[in-house]
């Protein structure tokens, strides 16, 4: 009779403890499966261009799909250090801006054939493992301008970027081209401030431009819309919708969205079939990868003919009937 309890007690313990093993069966799998991901950033998390990556990372992370690290204000020196820890670390994809460093980020990727990566790069794919990324956000850039064109009244918009390279050059010209169609006597003072998050000195820009006549300032760095604000300017906002912090000031602005190029790598990693590919195309209006934001504020004080143009290119643009011109040259001041 106790040889029966005792068996009979050890069989009960056994059934619980499967039991207990199969209800953690699904979260330890869930685990297990989520992809070691991890970025480098030299800026802050905050700088417009960071911040979408960003974000869009810490939504995979928040549906469970990823395990996300992160590491902001990397130095140029200090990149391929803190590339190869992640490396090392098991991180499976990683992602950054390899502009300022592009030798050392595609030797670190040639060591690690077995890790993806996917950084901002004006370069070509690295075969096997290397994609690139960029924001071809130049078809909402193109809109915002329209609407600026539409918004002076000084018929003189400055514009105030951080480094004449192709991912900002492209944009300020298919805003220059876009605020042209419905102005065609508009004129651009142009300054590169050559620095991607230096708030002050493109503040200071910003005033000398408004000094001399500008109305409306493109605000493709961050310090231009509180110059803009201060004195009583208009501002199109570049990457954010910064109009919830300026409602008086920031008109419309040309959005990028990351998702679907990181969901896309993600899958991609996931399913064992990443390659080398460039992803600039996925930041592209048809892809939802960007967008005009929405006037918000300024729906009432945009001229309606400006928005009924804006809103019929948007349609041809998505409808492939309009391509907006890529030209990655710098653009030039155009103010006499």
């Amino acid at each position: 009779m106790t040889t029966r309890r005792i068996f009979t007690g050890r069989l009960l313990c056994t059934s619980m403890a499967l039991s207990a093993a199969m209800a953690m069966a699904p979260s330890l799998a869930t685990a297990q499966s989520k992809l070691k991901v991890a970025a480098i950033y030299t800026v802050p998390f905050e700088q417009q261009w960071v911040s979408r990556i960003h974000k869009a990372l810490k939504a995979a992370e928040a549906r469970g799909e990823i395990e996300y690290k992160a590491s902001e204000n990397v130095s140029n020196a200090d990149y391929e250090r803190v590339m190869r820890e992640y490396a090392t670390g098991g991180n499976q994809l990683i992602l950054g801006e390899a502009f300022a460093v592009e030798a050392a980020a595609r030797k670190v990727a040639k060591d690690f054939p077995k890790t993806s990566f996917l950084l901002g790069s004006s370069g070509k794919p690295q075969a096997p493992n290397f994609s690139v990324f960029d924001n071809y956000i130049q078809e909402p850039a193109y809109l915002s301008g329209m609407v600026a064109g539409g918004m002076t009244k000084t018929n003189k918009i400055g514009m105030v970027g951080g480094f004449p390279i192709p991912e900002v050059n492209r944009l300020m010209h298919a805003f220059m081209v876009g605020a042209k169609e419905t102005n065609p006597k508009v004129e651009f003072t142009i300054t590169f401030i050559n620095s991607w998050f230096d708030p002050p000195k493109a503040k200071e820009a910003t005033f000398a431009m408004i000094d001399k006549g500008a109305d409306v300032l493109y605000a493709e760095r961050f310090g231009v819309s509180d110059a803009a604000k201060e004195k009583g300017k208009l501002a199109i906002g570049n990457v954010i919708d910064t109009q919830p912090q300026y409602p008086d000031t920031v008109v419309a602005s040309a959005l990028w969205h990351m998702e679907p190029s990181i969901d896309r790598a993600l899958k991609l990693v996931k399913d064992g079939k990443f390659t080398a590919e460039d992803y600039g195309p996925y930041s592209m209006m048809k892809h939802k990868g960007s967008e005009l934001a929405p006037l918000g504020t300024f729906e009432k004080k945009v001229p309606a003919d400006i928005v009924a143009k804006v809103k019929a290119k948007e349609a041809d643009i998505l409808a492939g009937k309009f391509t907006v011109k890529v030209d990655d040259s710098q653009p030039k001041s155009t103010a006499k």
